[in-house]
This record gives C-alpha cells, sequence and structure tokens, in this order.
C-alpha cells in the first residue's frame, strides 16, 4: 500500500511512495504525530540522482524487517533536498558540526520539535568498515531515547542553540579591492594543479565559477596566468571521461584527479554552468574547443534535459539497466570495452576508435569498461572516419538502456540555463537556442511567478510544488531574466527581474548589515535560518543576489539596487583570501564591481553586428542594452539617438560616458578586444 509521498510532485520522493516505509514529507503534521506518539523523528534527505540514495534505499527502506523497526519506533520523514534546500542546509550544518563531514543520504534523528540529537550519512544493512549497520543505530536510538530520554533532549536543545547561535563572519562593510582580489588569484595558484588542471585533489569538481572569476580577472587586469589556469583546467575537463565525448555534457564530478573517471549522474545546475563559462573562455580566446563543448553542452540541455513545458529537468541518474546482466550500474550507459567498440563498428573502425577515445583492455572503469576522453596523441585521425565513428557509437547507445531522469523544474537552476543558452545562442548564431531559453523564462513566469511575483521553487509536469522559492531561485531567475533582455532586447524581462530583486530587498536582506539570508523573512521558521555565502555546485544565492542587484543597478540606475549589491559583497571582503576556491561567483563579481560595470546601449538592429560586439565584449559583467532608436524598451536607450543614421553605441562606466561608437572595432577596443571577435 503507498505510503504518503504518493501524492508528491518530487520524483525523489515518488521512488519511496510504494516502500514499506511508512513515510511522511515535511510538514507540521509529521511533527504533532511523533508528539502524539511519544517517538523521534527520522529524517532522510536524499535526492533522485544519488547513487548511495538509491543504494540505501534498496537495501534497507525497502526491506519489510526494517520498514517494521522505523515504523514501530519513529516517525520517518524523506526529504528531497532539492526542493528543501533550506531544511537539507539546516541539518547539514548540524551533522558537519557533529562529524566533520557530510553527504547524502543524510539521516538524522530529531526530536518532535525538530530538534537533531543524532546524525549520520549511508547506513549499510550489516556492520561493515567500521560503520555500525542501519538496524544497530536504530535500535541504538531507540533505547536512548526510551532509557535516557532527558539526556537525549538536553543534547538536542544544546545543539538546536548553538547552531542558532552561531555568527556568520560577515566581515568589512566595504567592497572587495585589487588586494582582496590578487590575494584569492594567488590562493588559486596555490592550490591548482598544473598536471592536470583543477583545482585540488581527489575527488575533482568542474570549477565553473572559479573560471569565470578567472576570465574576467584577466579581462579587467591582462593578468596571463588567470587566463592560462582558466584555458588549460577547462581543455583538461573537455578531454577527460567527466565530459561526455558522444553526447555532450558534464558528469557531476571526477572520482580522480585526471577528470579520467565521472560519478556519471549529469545535473542541470552544472551543464548550465559550464556551457557559459565556455562560451565565455571562447568570447576571450576564440578557442574552436571552447565553442565546440559550449554548443554541445547547450544541446545536451535541450535534446535531452527539457521537459515538455518548456522547463529543463533537474538531472539524468548515474545508473541505468546493464542489458548483460539486468541490473542497475553505474556507468553503464556510457562506458565501452574493446569488444564492444569492435562489435558496433567493425574491427578497423573499433580499433581507430579504441586508440581515439583511450579505450583499453584495461579499462579505465570497472570490469575492463573504459570512460571515453580525448587523450593526447601524435597520431594524426581522419576527421571523416572519426565522424563515423561517433555517429555509430551514438546509435548504438542511443539502443541502451538510458538512465533516468528527475523531471523536477527548480527555478534557480532554470535561471542558470536561460543564461547559458541565451549566451550561447545570441554568439553562435544560434536562434533556436535563445527560443529555447525564452520558452523556459516564459514557463517560469507562467507556472512558478505568482500574481505578486513570488516565486515556488518546483514545478513537475506543469504541476507546482508546494515549496516556496529560496534565495537562490529569486537571484538565478533574474539573472537569467537580465541575459534575456540583453539578448532580445525585451524589456519585459527587465521588468521581472526587478520584481524579483525587489523581492531579494524586502524579504532576504539584513536592513543592518546588508547580509542575506537563504529563506524570506516569512517563510516556514526551522530551527535556524540558514544562511551561507560559499560558492559550491551552484552560486550561492546570497553571491548570485549580489550579481544580479548589480547588473540590474547597471540597467536601470537604481541606486537602492546596487547599495544592496556592494554591501552584500563584504562576505567576499573576508572569505575572497581565504577560501578562493568557495567563492568564485563572489570573486567575479567583485570583478564586475571594479570594472564598473560597464553600461552599454547599442542603438540599432537587435542581433546586428553592434549588438553582437557589445555582447562578446569581455569587459566584466557589462551589461548591454539594445533596440531602435527611440525605443523605450530599456532605460539605457533613452534620449540615445544614431550618429549619421548609423548603429551607434554608447558605452558608460562609474557616471562616465564614452564619446557614441559607430565602428565596431572601436567598440571592441573599449569592451575588450576578443580572439574570438577577430576571428568572425
Amino acid at each position: 500500500m503507498p505510503n504518503r509521498l504518493a501524492q508528491e510532485t518530487s520524483p525523489y520522493l515518488l521512488q519511496h511512495a510504494d516502500n514499506p516505509v511508512d513515510w511522511w514529507p515535511w510538514s507540521a503534521e509529521a511533527f504533532e504525530e511523533a508528539r502524539r506518539r511519544g517517538v523521534p523523528v527520522l529524517l532522510s534527505v536524499g535526492y533522485s540522482s544519488c547513487h548511495w540514495c538509491h543504494v540505501m534505499a534498496h537495501e534497507s527502506f525497502e526491506d519489510d524487517a526494517t520498514a517494521a523497526v522505523l515504523n514501530e519506533k519513529f516517525v520517518n520523514i524523506k526529504v528531497d533536498r532539492e526542493e528543501r534546500p533550506d531544511v537539507d542546509a539546516v541539518y547539514m550544518e548540524a551533522v558537519q558540526a557533529a562529524t566533520g563531514q557530510g553527504g547524502w543520504p543524510m539521516t538524522v534523528f530529531l526530536t518532535p520539535d525538530a530538534e537533531p540529537f543524532y546524525f549520520g550519512t549511508y547506513f549499510p544493512p550489516e556492520p561493515r568498515h567500521g560503520m555500525p549497520s542501519f538496524t544497530q543505530v536504530l535500535d541504538g536510538v531507540h533505547s536512548a531515547w526510551t532509557d535516557r530520554r532527558g539526556e537525549v533532549t538536553e543534547v538536542a536543545g544544546k545543539i538546536t542553540a548553538d547552531l542558532a547561535a552561531r555568527e556568520l563572519p560577515y566581515g568589512d562593510t566595504q567592497v572587495p579591492g585589487e588586494e582582496e582580489l590578487g590575494q584569492a588569484l594567488l590562493g588559486l595558484v596555490r592550490e591548482y594543479d598544473a598536471t592536470h588542471g583543477g583545482f585540488g585533489g581527489a575527488p575533482k569538481f568542474p570549477p565553473s565559477m572559479v573560471i569565470e572569476f578567472l576570465l574576467r580577472h584577466h579581462a579587467r587586469t591582462g593578468a596571463e596566468g588567470a587566463l592560462q589556469m582558466a584555458a588549460d583546467t577547462c581543455e583538461r575537463m573537455a578531454r577527460g571521461g567527466i565530459y561526455d565525448q558522444l553526447g555532450g555534457g558534464f558528469a557531476r564530478y571526477s572520482v580522480d584527479r585526471e577528470f579520467t573517471v565521472p560519478h556519471f549522474e549529469k545535473m542541470l545546475y552544472d551543464n548550465a554552468l559550464l556551457c557559459r563559462a565556455y562560451a565565455h573562455l571562447w568570447r576571450s580566446t576564440g578557442s574552436e574547443l571552447a565553442k565546440r563543448v559550449a554548443l554541445e553542452t547547450a544541446d545536451f540541455m535541450v535534446r535531452e534535459l527539457r521537459t515538455n513545458e518548456g522547463g529543463f529537468a533537474s538531472a539524468l541518474d548515474a545508473d541505468s539497466e546493464d542489458p548483460a546482466s539486468g541490473k542497475h550500474v553505474e556507468g553503464a550507459y556510457y562506458v565501452w570495452t574493446p569488444a564492444q567498440l569492435n562489435d558496433v563498428l567493425g574491427t578497423e573502425d573499433g580499433a581507430v576508435a579504441a586508440r581515439y577515445f583511450g579505450v583499453t583492455e584495461e579499462g579505465t572503469f570497472e570490469e575492463g569498461a573504459s570512460v571515453l576522453q580525448l587523450p593526447q596523441s601524435d597520431e594524426v585521425f581522419d576527421a571523416a572516419q572519426i565522424a563515423r565513428i561517433r555517429d555509430g557509437l551514438r546509435t548504438a547507445r542511443d539502443a541502451r538502456p538510458a538512465p533516468g531522469r528527475d523531471d523536477k523544474v527548480v527555478a534557480a537552476w532554470n535561471g542558470l540555463a536561460i543564461a547559458a543558452l541565451a549566451e550561447t545562442g545570441a554568439y553562435f548564431g544560434r536562434q533556436d537556442l535563445v527560443d529555447a531559453a525564452v520558452c523556459a523564462g516564459d514557463l517560469l513566469v507562467r507556472l512558478h511567478m505568482d500574481t505578486h511575483a513570488r516565486i515556488s521553487r518546483t514545478s513537475k509536469d506543469g504541476q507546482l510544488g508546494a515549496n516556496a522559492g529560496v534565495l537562490e531561485d529569486y537571484a538565478d531567475v533574474a539573472e537569467g531574466f537580465l541575459a534575456l533582455a540583453s539578448v532580445t532586447g525585451e524589456g519585459v524581462w527587465l521588468e521581472f527581474a526587478g520584481f524579483l530583486l525587489d523581492h531579494v530587498l524586502d524579504l532576504f536582506v539584513d536592513r543592518e548589515s546588508g547580509a542575506l539570508y537563504d529563506t524570506a523573512s516569512d517563510a516556514e521558521k526551522l530551527i535556524r535560518r540558514p544562511q551561507d555565502p560559499t560558492d559550491n555546485a551552484t552560486p550561492s544565492g546570497w553571491t548570485a543576489a549580489a550579481g544580479a542587484l548589480l547588473s540590474y543597478a547597471a540597467q536601470t540606475g537604481s541606486e537602492a539596487h546596487r547599495t544592496a549589491a556592494e554591501r552584500a559583497l563584504g562576505v567576499v571582503k573576508a572569505l575572497g583570501p581565504r577560501a578562493p576556491r568557495f567563492i568564485g561567483n563572489g570573486l567575479a563579481v567583485a570583478e564586475a564591481l571594479l570594472d564598473g560595470p560597464r553600461e552599454v546601449a547599442v542603438v540599432g538592429e537587435i542581433g546586428g553586428r553592434m549588438h553582437h560586439a557589445a555582447l562578446t565584449g569581455t569587459a566584466p559583467g557589462a551589461v548591454v542594452a539594445a533596440g531602435a532608436e527611440g525605443s523605450d524598451e530599456l532605460p539605457l536607450l533613452a534620449d540615445r539617438p544614431r550618429v549619421e543614421g548609423r548603429e551607434t553605441a554608447y558605452v558608460c562606466r562609474h557616471f562616465v560616458c564614452d564619446a557614441p561608437v559607430t565602428d565596431i572595432d572601436r567598440l571592441g577596443g573599449i569592451l575588450g578586444e576578443t580572439q574570438a571577435r577577430r576571428s568572425l
């Protein structure tokens, strides 16, 4: 009999709807039930493409005996961290404080007042590797709750009080300057892996936001080392197994430091951020590899993640069915053996494919299989033959059982995708990509935003989820809308961005300090109001809001929005020199602030050569408004005539405007001449 999750919209919760565990969604009623029964709460947090979440579900939550213990001794709550990042953040902070580490699945035991007292992540069905079995943990927690409840509630109260008392070291109220950004660059140099690209060791995550900072820093200062780190890292990733060499798009991370073996799930947010990073690398260097990867990643998002409603799904699973064994196996869809290449391509093409993609008899993954790469080689390959090989392998792979898809539309991640697709489409003359971005924007306005422009975080199959948007939803969607305004010249996108950012000012900003919270002031009250300025897998809501506020201020002249952006960037002054890898987006926004950002009004054809030149300038965070003479679509176009009837660009910075420009090369010199534009 289905449990209470059967009516949820989250694919992750729906995966557990037929468990014998009597799951509850996160709700006041669940905690009331725990109070009524006098039992603790088991909180289990994960997401649909999480490999170890699937493992624990199969081993424990689908097991009748384990479920009987859970149902008898606990009220059990299942949370999709992607739907409720606020709940996830609050309890993950507790897990990390108590254990020094965290991850998913996250397993937390709570009092009926939602106060945590015991923590963990994955627990196996039998004791192994020094870990107790899940049933041992359940029995131990139950015994403590039954025999020492006063002690347990005292511990829970102390943990909650400690969390609530944690004050974020906000740092200076001044904005970061040359000194802090220089120190951040030096810190990145120290952590840079000069052999394999990227930063730090294994596991290695794609540093999309750090790449954006490095590109902007190079554009503003001319620092060649910054550009080299960005370009080399992008090349290493694009040649590695973390990049899908047949279908485009990036996996979540590499388990090794060489970017060879990925953890195979593909997330919308990674691909949106990396698509934009590679497009911006092309803008700076003219790299054909960067152009190819940007376009292939954009095409992957549209082809494999676009939903029937026009939004973008959250993720593809790491696991899929292995036709040979019939079991769900990580990476089964993506890996190849030499024998499989020969079966599909014949021995001659199969041998060439093995050399080209680095497929060996020993394998780079499991059981002799290899992840496709593009290893450096002195061999010269025939382009027509490689194209034929790719087509053959894609066709064969399409016949394999595909990974599952999380069809949940997350507002924030769709905002990131909108920005990436709009810019990539504009740079490379791909109107279909711009159209896809507009369609996703329409969905967010039509479905996710209410009549007061409050935004809901998720939807699925056109049905709105029950969870309110958090700061990153408002900020990232505003960023996407601002990109659409620059690319399409349609003022309505700027208006919608303004509505969202007004809510940021009203509901998320601490009026005394300028700090930002992840949840609105009128949101559900948790044991702590979450607040995190660090950029991890995605830009933090804090730094994303700073960037969107700054761009909106540049487009409109709003002093309130610029002041809020500057106050928010105080945290970058504090954290940038100490932890640059974890505030990359904040550093990129700080680069835009130091450069202006520049305000570019193009009076002429939308999508024309002058507009394209403005969009492909490298000046950090420059905003672009384009439209016909006399247009009132965008504020920057006001009182800006053509000069001598020619397309004209007006560039302003720090309240000072250059003379009108009618020459594209002259505009390029002002906004940052790029190899990309010279190569057109």
